[in-house]
């Protein structure tokens, strides 16, 4: 017969069994068994910093030692300035001097990072490493590193002072590029520049010669159809005129402290035998320069920068040939290495505060949460009151390597537009020091980052820097007309504006960070009702041409207005003329 428990002894039993299969369970699990090895938590983790490159559950590496590394692998010297897009070589390098469990370390390499903002002491240097390596094989390798928008006027004085040791001791850029500026380097003037670019005109800015800073002044000024004085020993009220710095802190620092000097009036570029004293109206510069205006003085704003112009300033690294080529698995394990860094900086924020420390103890300057906060950039109001923009750099992995070589999908050679825009920029300012400039074919030597994509398509796994495009464009950052000849009453652009086009199309690719507005106006003649269609067809056919040329869809837009907006006098020839063009807007 069956019993019946009650509800307490119902409980009693329950609670017997479930002591009994806890003891059970206790006994299993602290019996004596086999077990799997402990993971490694910090191998895999989700990244956290911003917009990471790497996704998922990535593979996070750990963080390099602090002693020294003893791999007797190659030494190297590697000279560069103070300078944010270098985050990924100080996360590789693990110090000033390469570290144990570095990337570099792994890769056998033994680095030394050495500061040095002066470019003319780093090509000293460099011609000195050439002369001693030929003479020497044993020589420890010597690198230098400069802004890739000034590198057509570094090559082509290097190639120059080294062409009596020969072809093989010529100068290259090896595609080891480890970031860029993505804003940091900018031109900091008035707000009235940024209301009008006229404004400009009759003004002088601090900057260092025909170097990075200053091509962002001239790429501007020749997008707004401004001239500028190449003369910095004269002043033309009809320009914008350049004061030399010594470097990047210089020019800051003039203007700062009032800076003035004399000089030369000159008119349509002769002399009038009269002086004028001119003073420090805008500044080319980056971090801490940038810092230092906005702390010290103020009343300067962002007119252009980096993060606009931004394919103009990638960080790259000149070798001897003969060096790179009797090294060349060492090149390559080290565009290996810095492509790996620039994924784990940008996708774990400890790599990047890693990077910004062995920045603090390389430049000898402020501290690492400095170097951190330029790095990634900060809005600010400067001590007048005024919004500022500061820092911004960003660093590469092996698809933006490959993008700014036009070796990624779109086959844009990024660097090709800025080496050669900023090449004919010199020459055209400067004919009597630089008639010319070394050819881009000779300039790069692109066989070492074409052997890493061939054989390790795995790193290509991070994500590619990317532009973000508004719908249309609200603000101006450079308005230019253009006169693009098409046939008669068509859109079809003929032949001869080809070359034009492409102008425009490497002014585009330099300013990735903005949107290309192409607008088609007209002269009155005829109806708006035929007029405004045609100019958008016209527009419409500059834009499909750029889109051919490898422009994304998002970063063009094309508009007719037709006779609406004129800028001359419709009553004359002249002002028709002037009124039928396309207008080139770089803007946000």
């Amino acid at each position: 017969m069956a019993v019946k428990i009650k509800p307490a002894g119902k409980i009693l039993i329950i609670a017997i069994i479930v002591a009994a299969g806890i003891f059970g369970i206790r006994a299993y699990q602290n019996r004596p068994k086999a077990v799997t090895a402990s993971v490694d938590l910090g191998k895999v983790a989700l990244p956290d910093a911003p917009e990471p490159s790497l996704s998922g559950n990535a593979t996070k590496l750990a963080l390099p030692s602090a002693e020294p590394a003893v791999n007797g692998g190659t030494q190297i010297t590697w000279e560069r300035m103070a300078w944010n897009s270098q985050f990924s070589g100080m996360y590789a390098n693990g110090g000033v001097r390469t570290t144990k469990r570095s990337l570099f370390d792994v890769a056998k390499l033994d680095v030394t990072y050495i500061r040095q903002d002066d470019c003319g002491k780093q090509m000293a240097d460099f011609v000195k490493f050439a002369q001693e390596y030929k003479q020497n094989p044993n020589t420890p390798g010597v690198l230098i590193t400069f802004m890739g928008d000034g590198m057509p006027a570094f090559m082509t004085s290097l190639a120059k002072e080294m062409e009596p040791l020969g072809p093989e001791y010529q100068p290259i850029i090896i595609p080891i590029a480890h970031g860029k500026s993505y804003g940091e380097d900018q031109i900091m003037a008035p707000p009235s520049w940024k209301q009008d670019a006229k404004n400009a005109i009759g003004k002088c800015v601090a900057g260092v010669l025909r170097d990075g800073d200053v091509n962002i002044l001239l790429k501007w000024a020749g997008d707004n159809g401004i001239k500028v004085n190449p003369d910095e020993t004269t002043y033309d009220a009809n320009a914008v005129n350049l004061i030399a710095a010594a470097d990047f802190l210089d020019a800051p620092n003039k203007y700062i402290t009032g800076y003035s000097e004399k000089r030369k009036i000159v008119i349509n570029g002769k002399t009038t035998g009269k002086d004028t004293t001119v003073g420090v109206d805008g500044v080319a510069t980056w971090t801490p320069g940038d810092v230092n205006v906005s702390t010290k003085k103020g009343g300067l704003v962002t007119i252009a920068n980096t993060k606009q112009y931004a394919s103009q300033m990638p960080n790259q690294t000149i070798a001897v040939k003969k060096w790179a080529y009797d090294h060349r698995t060492d090149v390559e394990n080290m565009i290996i290495a810095l492509a790996q860094a620039g994924d784990q900086v940008r996708s774990y924020n400890d790599a990047k505060e890693f990077a910004a420390k062995v920045s603090a103890d390389l430049y000898k300057e402020q501290d690492a949460a400095y170097w951190l906060k330029y790095y990634n950039g900060s809005e600010e109001k400067d001590i007048q009151g005024l919004k500022v923009s500061l820092g911004g750099s960003t660093v590469f992995n092996l698809a933006d390597m490959a993008n700014t070589f036009g070796l990624g999908a779109d086959k844009v050679d990024r660097y090709k537009a800025v080496y050669n825009t900023f090449g004919n920029l010199m020459v055209k300012m400067y004919p009597s020091i630089m008639p010319t400039f070394l050819p881009y074919e000779k300039a790069v030597d692109k066989s070492f980052l074409n052997s890493v994509l061939s054989n390790h398509p795995e790193l290509l796994e991070g994500k590619a820097i990317e532009a973000k495009y508004a719908p249309e464009i609200t603000s101006e950052v450079s308005k230019k007309s253009y006169s693009i000849e098409f046939e008669t009453g068509s859109s079809n652009i003929k032949a001869s504006s080809y070359k034009l086009l492409d102008e425009i199309f490497q002014s585009a690719v330099v300013a990735e960070g903005l949107k290309l507005g192409i607008y088609g106006h007209t002269d009155n003649s005829g109806s708006d009702v035929v007029n405004i269609p045609l100019s958008e067809q016209r527009a419409n056919a500059v834009k499909a041409y750029m889109l051919k040329k490898g422009l994304k869809e998002k970063q063009v837009e094309a508009k007719g207005y037709g006779s609406q907006k004129p800028i001359a006098d419709n009553s004359t020839a002249v002002g028709k003329s002037k009124n039928r063009r396309v207008e080139i807007v770089l803007g946000e």
